[in-house]
């Protein structure tokens, strides 16, 4: 492996779940600005990202479209033969996550894909991610099958955001995707689950986390419980390995990651694994987890991982995402 760089009453119980929710929302949907990324090596071009106010009208207007994206007419070039499907994480949708990354990767010649995935009765067509996980691992198999039939590729590269830097391990695990894909790079995943930030272990420690979990069902939000440190879930996606032969793994992760907690546990461990800690690479980068899909150097290790993959790539240290 290569390594860069609770509460006395039901009530309260059950509003600090609540509310812990509704701020990864609210902070995703309200994700930061960030202005052109000036290119840190010729290899990996940067281009301007999309900001605030796409990713607020995208959330609202555009949940299921995103500029670059699912162009189906698009066919790899000998540059860039692997079509890129993008992931985006739980609360939000494509049109919302991929404001940055996708346009990059369309202007840099690459042909582009996303999908949504885990909608329920909550979801109003637009939040994401609330879903059983292996279900919206099926919903990945279909949409992969359908992208390398338009596209005559024989696989494809991945980038997923938090859950859906997560969720394609099942589908590379138990759904026979391994061979279909060539490269899989998560921003700030939820591999191993998380305590955010102690919560699901607090919780555990005074008896009252079947009950959080318990609420969270009735919701129809399975997939974040599955995203719980420790759930049956989680044992059994990383049972027998982090990884299968195969597909490269890229994991990109921020110290100061207030969702997945610890920050480690974004990391996988095998052979075929590169993890690479932002604060390595720049110390000054405030970036959290909500604000690592526009951030400057992650956006900048996305591109290497996807084109050159040098193990020397530093990226250009400015350009920071918010730390959210």
């Amino acid at each position: 492996m290569r390594c860069r760089g609770l509460c006395s009453t039901v009530r309260r119980r059950s509003a600090l779940v609540s509310g812990v929710a509704l701020a990864a929302l609210m902070a995703l949907v309200i994700g930061p600005v960030v202005t052109p990324v000036a290119p840190a090596a010729a290899s990996t071009p940067v281009y301007p990202v999309g900001g605030l106010a796409t990713a607020v009208s995208n959330f609202v207007f555009s949940p299921d479209a995103v500029a670059g994206a699912n162009n189906w007419s698009c066919r790899p070039s000998a540059a860039h033969p692997y079509p890129v499907v993008l992931v985006p994480a739980t609360f939000v949708n494509e049109g919302t996550n991929w404001v940055a990354l996708s346009p990059m990767l369309a202007d840099a010649g690459y042909c582009v894909y996303s999908f949504n995935y885990g909608m329920t009765a909550l979801s109003l067509g637009r939040v994401g991610g609330l879903g059983d996980i292996a279900a919206s691992a099926q919903t990945m198999a279909a949409f992969v099958n359908q992208v390398l039939a338009a596209t005559g590729a024989a696989q494809v590269d991945v980038v997923g955001h938090s859950q859906g830097g997560m969720m394609p391990n099942y589908y590379l695990k138990y759904l026979g995707g391994a061979p279909k894909v060539h490269a899989f790079v998560g921003l700030a995943p939820s591999n191993h689950g998380t305590t955010v930030d102690g919560i699901v272990t607090l919780g555990s420690d005074l008896g009252v986390l079947g009950f959080a979990n318990n609420l969270l069902l009735t919701l129809g939000s399975p997939g974040l419980t599955e995203q719980e440190a420790g759930s049956s879930f989680q044992q059994h996606l990383f049972a027998g390995g982090d990884t299968v032969p195969g597909p490269a793994y890229v994991v990109i992760e921020t110290q100061h990651d207030e969702v997945v907690t610890p920050y480690t546990n974004a990391f996988l461990s095998g052979p075929n694994v590169t993890n690479i800690d932002i604060q390595h690479q720049c110390p000054a980068d405030p970036v959290g987890h909500i604000g690592m899909f526009t951030d400057g150097p992650a956006l900048q290790d996305v591109m290497n991982a996807l084109g050159a993959d040098s193990p020397t790539f530093e990226p250009s240290c400015s350009n920071y995402g918010l730390p959210l």
